[in-house]
């Protein structure tokens, strides 16, 4: 294996997935967070998946032991990348805080190692300018739920070396993934499709097209999408879809990616979906039954 050490900043829903897994596929990794709450509730997280997976017969109880084993965590930045071959930010989708990370890894990190972000729509090329070695950086997008869905789109930057493309095409196959290589614009593919689908879903809804219900149902039945756009926004965060269609509008500068005013509206009013426990619909824990938001029901 041509890398063993890799180190993932961020220990919320993406990074303890990544970690996951890493760590299922025998690497060592070194969960980063300056929270160590976070890092707790992380390792909680991630040992209630690998019971599931247990349970379900697709992985051992050893093989759980051994994996949880793999991961350490820290909330220093600079001794959990110490020794890394591979860094992977998983920080919330803000610019400013991407750049400062980048920076900062760049004067602590190995000069070989490789520096990864796992951004869904900001442009690598701008995340490794903060660097003095753009051509170690790259884009290495996960779906979320991490050990369940297969993509990792991978996103070159202006300035990333093939030889670095090649390792992480590599590496993604060795985690049981399917990689796709991708340019850097806005958006890259996935979300360059998928959130004006959300968008004009939701501009449908203000417009009173049709219900939240009615909308999904369409899109489940009538084009074999697994989840509705609007459960599906509700699942991403709401102000995440939010923050990436400004990312689309002002790197296109075409009014067609402007978000629809009851996404802004519901955003501003806390309103982001699972996270908060009410978007489109309602989220009760422990419940699985989808039930639309009590707003959404009187239109």
């Amino acid at each position: 294996m041509f890398m063993k050490n890799i180190s993932v900043i961020g220990a919320g829903t993406m990074g303890n997935g990544i970690a996951h897994v890493f760590a299922q596929h025998d690497f060592k990794v070194i969960l980063i967070d300056i929270s160590q709450q976070q890092l707790d509730k992380a390792l909680a997280t991630i040992t209630r998946n690998f019971d599931r997976q247990v349970s379900k017969g697709s992985v051992t109880e050893e093989e759980k032991q051994k994996s949880l084993s793999n991961i350490t965590t820290r909330t220093e930045l600079a001794q959990g990348v110490q020794n890394a071959e591979l860094i992977i930010e998983a920080a919330i989708e803000n610019e400013d805080l991407k750049l400062k990370i980048f920076k900062q890894l760049d004067e602590m990190a190995p000069q070989e190692c490789i520096l990864a972000t796992n951004t869904s729509s900001i442009s690598v090329t701008k995340i490794a300018s903060a660097t003095k070695r753009p051509g170690s950086v790259i884009g290495m997008h996960f779906m979320n739920p991490v050990p369940v869905m297969k993509l990792v789109e991978i996103i070159t930057g202006y300035a990333t070396e093939k030889v670095v493309t090649d390792k992480i095409v590599a590496l993604s196959k060795l985690l049981e993934k399917i990689p796709c290589v991708v340019r850097d614009y806005p958006g890259f593919i996935a979300n360059r499709v998928l959130m004006p689908m959300i968008n004009e879903a939701i501009y449908s809804l203000y417009e009173g097209v049709a219900g939240v219900e009615e909308i999904d149902t369409v899109m489940k039945l009538g084009m074999a999408h697994p989840m509705g756009p609007l459960q599906l926004a509700d699942f991403i965060g709401l102000d995440v879809c939010l923050s990436i269609l400004r990312v689309l509008q002002e790197g296109f500068g075409n009014p067609k990616y402007a978000p629809c005013p009851l996404l802004v509206n519901m955003v501003t009013a806390g309103k982001l979906g699972v996270k908060s426990g009410e978007g489109f619909y309602n989220y009760i824990a422990g419940s699985k039954e989808l039930v639309v938001s009590a707003r959404f029901k009187e239109l």
